[in-house]
């Protein structure tokens, strides 16, 4: 149960880090929506390894198969979509100590102790690599929201270490956040970012940082009232994902320091509709949106698996020294922009759909 995620718009993903091949099935897109395989790999292709040195240099095409789900004319029938994403450079061999040895603040341990085995290549499904398919996932969901809705969602790179960005949400583009391999939209952060990351790899090490993400065009009314309040949903979504250990939205954090005046957004009427003035609630109030831009940020921490030796133990208790070999990521935010922008999209395909019923 813990692989499937959604309601109205539900996926199950599948497969191993150093297994045959990860992939997802997709439930609940409607029928008759137009897909075409290069729109899944433009997504698979920002998130995919080896794009640059800030990133693990395992070599993997990530090329997507559409195994059902499409008419011969290439739109959805309204059954399950279901995708392949096969590994082709894995080498389980670099993670033979790992069979032993439970690496620090990665879950080695706590799989071990849940199932009473594991897998010690790649870390199996607890690794990063599993996020390839909620790409794909997430690229269907995109083109959904697209389509029916025009809603669009963009995240970027708004901290590496203590370098913090200066990016405007209501401005920021894609090709923006791209034009740089940290994929952050302010230049003269994104440089010191890249000789941050530049040094911790150097060193054998890992780093940690933000990223926020933006979704415009959502209309007010998506959500619910209680349990499954839309910001809920995004905060588990974006916690779900490997190496995540904050979230925030709007304000966030900041509202500690401001009063119930200052925190407030007017309600002011602009073109004929409700909107706020402001938006310290990051486009959510009560569990539903409000109709101004969704923001909110995810904090990743540092990648566990480093070349620097650790103190740890192995599977009998006796301390031992890991210096993990293997490729990893010295910071996983690159990489996770698109994997941020995913899980977002597919959050928001679900409550699209759920409110849509409710329309009808």
């Amino acid at each position: 149960m813990s692989s499937s995620t959604g309601t109205a718009f539900r996926i199950t993903t599948f497969g191993e880090s150093h297994g045959p091949a990860l992939g997802v099935v997709v439930d609940g897109c409607p029928p008759r929506l137009a897909l075409a395989r290069e729109e899944i790999q433009r997504d698979l292709d920002r998130r995919r390894p080896g794009q640059s040195r800030l990133t693990t240099p395992r070599g993997e095409p990530d090329q997507v198969e559409i195994l059902s789900g499409l008419s011969r004319d290439g739109r959805t029938l309204g059954t399950p979509i279901g995708l392949l994403i096969r590994n082709e450079d894995a080498r389980g061999g670099d993670y033979r100590e790992m069979d032993e040895m439970f690496r620090p603040s990665h879950a080695d341990y706590t799989y071990q102790a849940k199932y009473g085995i594991r897998e010690p290549r790649g870390g199996g499904r607890a690794s990063a690599r599993e996020t390839a398919a909620r790409v794909a996932a997430g690229a269907v969901a995109r083109k959904l929201l697209q389509v029916d809705t025009g809603v669009e969602v963009l995240a970027w790179v708004r901290q590496v270490g203590s370098i913090t960005s200066d990016v405007d949400p209501a401005k920021v583009r894609l090709a923006h956040v791209e034009r740089t391999p940290v994929r952050c939209p302010d230049p003269a952060a994104a440089l010191r970012m890249i000789e941050c990351i530049d040094q911790v790899r150097r060193e054998g090490d890992s780093i940690g940082g933000v990223v926020e993400v933006v979704a415009r065009g959502v209309p007010a009314g998506w959500g619910e009232p209680v349990f499954d309040k839309l910001e809920a949903d995004l905060a588990k979504a974006l916690l779900s994902l490997p190496a995540s250990k904050g979230f925030e939205i709007g304000s966030g954090f900041g509202s500690l320091g401001m009063k119930g005046s200052e925190h407030n957004d007017p309600f002011v009427m602009r073109k004929g509709r409700v909107r706020t003035k402001t938006n310290q609630s990051g486009g959510i109030q009560g569990g539903i949106s409000n109709g101004e831009a969704i923001v909110c940020r995810v904090v990743f921490k540092p990648t566990a698996t480093i070349r620097k030796p650790q103190v740890t133990v192995d599977v009998d208790g006796r301390r031992r020294t890991l210096a993990a070999r293997g490729r990893h990521d010295p910071c996983v935010l690159p990489r996770a922009v698109p994997v941020v922008e995913a899980a977002v999209l597919l959050v928001l395909a679900d409550h699209f759909l759920r409110q849509r019923a409710i329309a009808r």
